[in-house]
């Protein structure tokens, strides 16, 4: 099952039904960081980058101040080729376009759901929150 089958079994039957590229990668993204997402949450994924040697690219995101940018190699060494792979296959970008168009919405989302620089105790939401918040209830 695909990262976005999974937010779609989340959701139940309220999605678009018919969603470009930009849209299910922002869907992607979102799910990696989900309370429900497949990554374990936003802990789950900093987690992944400190274990990469990347803790301070995630800990700039999270925090007050400039958001360090991560190339789109540094988020294959995060996420992996699989999970990457299946994100490209969802979405209809290539690997490398997938990854180097995450590496560019990652900071904001996570810039954004962190305002007090740190992550909140109980995660960022689950996925339908999130999704309400980032694509104002459309989904």
């Amino acid at each position: 099952m695909g990262l976005l089958d999974k937010a779609f079994e989340m959701l139940g039957d309220n999605h678009l039904p018919l969603m470009d590229s930009r849209t299910r990668l922002l869907q992607a993204a979102l799910s990696l960081i989900a309370n429900n997402g497949q990554s374990g949450g936003l802990h789950g994924l900093a987690e992944r980058f400190q274990e990469a040697g990347l803790g301070n690219i995630m800990r700039s995101w999270i925090g007050a101040g400039p958001n360090l940018p991560a190339s789109a190699s540094q988020l294959k060494q995060v996420l992996g080729e699989g999970q990457l792979q299946q994100i490209a296959e969802e979405t209809g970008y290539t690997e490398e376009e997938a990854a180097e168009h995450l590496s560019e919405m990652l900071p904001d989302l996570i810039d954004q759901l962190t305002p007090s620089g740190h992550v909140p105790p109980g995660g960022v939401g689950n996925m339908s929150a999130l999704l309400d918040h980032f694509m104002g209830g459309y989904h």
